[in-house]
This record gives C-alpha cells, sequence and structure tokens, in this order.
C-alpha cells in the first residue's frame, strides 16, 4: 500500500493486484489502514520530503531555478499556496517561519524585505521571489540561500513536520511488535524529529520511565547513526547526498 497525495504521483501506480495506492497524507495512515482492513502490518517505509518531479517542473513552484506560480502545494485540493502564505502571514510569524522551517540567517531582515515588496503588490512568481530577495541573497551562497528560503515556505505550506509527527504517531498503533519503521530524510528538521521519536517516542526527545526505570518507547532504533548513501550511490544519484535513513523495531 502507497499513500501520496501528489496528484501527478498517482499516474506511477503499479498496475498490479497486489498493489493498493492510497490518494492521501500518510497522516492518516490508522484511519485509511483501518478502512482497508489491514490495520496490523509488517512494515512502513516512509520517504520524505520533495520528489524529483515536484523540483524539476517549473509549474509546480518549488524550485527557484524555474519561473513559475508561487505555488508549492503537493496536494493541489488544498487552497493555501505559498503566494497566498506571504501574502496572508505577518512580517513576525513569516520570520519565525523561516527561522524555524529554512534555519534562515537574518530570518526578520528576510521577512521584513518580503512584506515590503508584497505591500506594494503581491509576489505571485517564484522568480518575483527571487528577485526580492536579490538584495539580500550571498553572492557566493545564493543556491543555498534561496534553498532555505523556499525550503521553509514549502515545509509550511504542505505542513510538512506535522504529518511526519502524526505518522510516527499513528505508526506505533499500525506496526505489530517485531515489525519495522524505515524512514529516509532529506534535511536536519526531518531527522532529528525521527531520530528522538526512535530513541524516546517523543519528538523533543524527552524519554518517559516507568515506575522501575524502565524506558517507555514504541520502537527500538536499529541504527545508532542515520544510514549515509556510499559515494557510488551519490555518483549515480546526486541527489541522494543529503539521504538519512534510520530504521527502528516495533517493541
Amino acid at each position: 500500500m502507497a499513500f501520496d497525495r501528489d496528484r501527478d504521483a498517482w499516474n506511477n501506480a503499479s498496475d498490479d493486484p497486489r498493489f493498493t495506492l492510497v490518494r492521501s497524507d500518510f497522516r492518516w495512515l490508522r484511519n485509511h489502514l483501518r478502512y482497508l482492513g489491514k490495520l496490523s502490518i509488517d512494515g512502513l517505509l516512509a520517504d520524505l520530503g520533495v520528489s524529483s518531479h515536484q523540483f524539476d517542473t517549473g509549474a509546480r513552484g518549488f524550485s527557484f531555478r524555474f519561473d513559475g506560480p508561487l505555488d508549492m502545494r503537493m496536494d493541489a485540493r488544498t487552497k493555501r499556496t505559498a503566494a497566498v502564505l506571504l501574502r496572508e502571514l505577518d512580517e513576525t510569524a513569516l520570520a519565525s517561519l523561516l527561522r524555524a522551517h529554512g534555519e534562515v540567517d537574518g530570518a526578520a531582515r528576510v521577512a521584513r524585505t518580503i512584506k515590503q515588496a508584497v505591500a506594494q503588490g503581491p509576489i505571485t512568481t517564484t522568480h518575483q521571489l527571487v528577485e526580492v530577495l536579490r538584495p539580500l541573497t550571498p553572492r557566493r551562497e545564493e543556491s543555498g540561500f534561496l534553498a532555505q528560503v523556499f525550503q521553509a515556505l514549502r515545509i509550511a505550506v504542505n505542513d510538512e513536520l506535522g504529518s511526519l509527527l502524526r505518522l510516527l504517531t499513528e505508526s506505533a498503533a499500525c506496526i505489530r511488535p517485531g515489525g519495522r519503521l524505515v524512514v529516509i530524510s532529506y534535511h536536519s528538521l526531518e531527522d532529528r524529529l525521527v531520530k528522538n521519536w526512535m530513541r524516546a517516542g517523543d519528538a523533543g526527545g524527552e524519554e518517559k520511565k516507568d515506575v522501575y526505570g524502565n524506558r517507555i518507547r514504541p520502537f527500538r532504533p536499529l541504527t545508532n547513526k542515520a544510514i549515509q548513501p556510499t559515494d557510488e550511490e551519490i555518483a549515480r544519484n546526486p541527489r541522494a547526498r543529503s539521504a538519512r535513513a534510520r530504521i527502528a523495531e516495533r517493541t
């Protein structure tokens, strides 16, 4: 069974009677598995983040490399695009978002510049946003800076961390004892959340213990450190460079 909320990805569904496509955010894992009569599963593989198709399709608005609508929605059925987000958030909230989701240096200054531009007229395309940010963009770190800003907006538009936390919580109720949870993440915000959950059963990493001092957690990590791609894999697929995989067993 595969979950995906992106309509474009649905075209890749396997034509096999053993395969079931769930056209939904994986945050609703438990509800859909219950409906399908498959609530107890042996394993779950979560491949987080953005697909190459989303990055490489300018009309989706995920990348600053192409000019297109400032959209960034993984699920086109939702209404709030990145352009709407920039219009609706006040300067303080936008700065907080850039800091929390993109770890953007000078987030307050970036937010102020964006909101001043929005006051003159809506920012509706990716290249409009790039031009607005140009005075603040470091010459030698242009790609890194823009990637951080775009990442922050994308995560907020799709509530990616909220979906991930919900998935981790739901997985404890769906994976049977001895089953495996495997999560591939692509940036530190995701990886930190997954690591904390697997080690402590808590997104913040706070351990809970019973009266005997034993840790209470739904999973036992099977990897002390995240598994990283080999040099050979990165040579075949450069976008694998940032991938981090963690594995845990249901207790």
